[in-house]
């Protein structure tokens, strides 16, 4: 398989090594120093593209991708507001996409645990419920998709709570966060590739799950993983459809 990394930064660095190490060919190597080689033609030359870019970047990296017909797994996060549209001029394009806020395997088992609990939480309003993300100081984004995944999944599933607020630490407060928020707390620290937490806690006791990443090898592997998944298919895709959790 030849693949184009669009994003050749720590991350695209590591994906590579996992690339070559499964048998794989990386044909394209866009950093911030060659965006100029981001075109059609060098793009037509890859079997599939992986995004670990910026996510001011990652639309424009996505419809690039569209207009060459290659299929692209998009790591980066930050750009879902934009996610309908793109979804909906994927199949109107013919193209492919697999997007994920964490190509962990591992935390893609800590998100289905996550939707369990939730459900089983629904039913003991006694117990508030909270998100912390910690990640290192060179992520752009706040709260991480990842974290927003995790609340977005929990909201679905528990009555009492209906949208999320995200606390920055270190940074101006929000407003007091109502009975109906679920407060998500972002953390900023050298070094830190990614720990996420969930915490319910009462009166009486906590419960608690929690996942953390000791590096980003982890990331950098799941997502060479569903570039091999991707092979072959057509359409629009999100990490979830690689797991059968059911």
């Amino acid at each position: 398989m030849k693949i184009a990394l669009l994003g050749y930064g720590k991350m695209g660095q590591i994906i590579e090594r996992f690339a070559i190490e499964r048998g794989h060919e990386v044909v394209l190597k866009i950093s911030i120093d060659n965006l100029e080689d981001l075109n059609k033609d060098n793009l037509a030359k890859a079997d599939v593209a992986i995004d670990f870019s910026a996510p001011s970047a990652a639309v424009d990296n996505i419809y690039k991708c569209f207009e060459a017909h290659v299929p692209v797994v998009v790591g980066t996060t930050g750009w879902y507001g934009n996610l309908q549209q793109i979804k909906n001029d994927c199949a109107t394009s013919d193209n492919t996409l697999l997007y994920g806020s964490n190509f962990s395997i591992g935390v893609n088992i800590f998100f289905h645990l996550n939707k369990v609990l939730a459900k089983l939480m629904n039913n003991y309003p006694a117990y508030d419920v909270q998100v912390e993300e910690i990640h290192h100081t060179q992520k752009l984004d706040s709260p991480s998709g990842t974290a927003m995944t995790i609340a977005e999944d929990i909201i679905e599933a528990i009555d009492r709570k209906s949208e999320w607020l995200n606390e920055v630490i270190g940074t101006p407060i929000p407003d007091v966060v109502k009975n109906e928020q679920l407060l998500i707390e972002s953390h900023r620290i050298e070094n830190i590739p990614g720990t996420h937490t969930v915490v319910y806690s009462s009166e009486v006791d906590d419960i608690e799950i929690k996942h953390t990443a000791h590096s980003r090898a982890g990331f950098a592997l799941g997502a060479v993983i569903a570039a091999e998944w991707l092979q072959d298919k057509k359409g629009f895709y999100s990490i979830a459809d690689i797991f059968n959790f059911k």
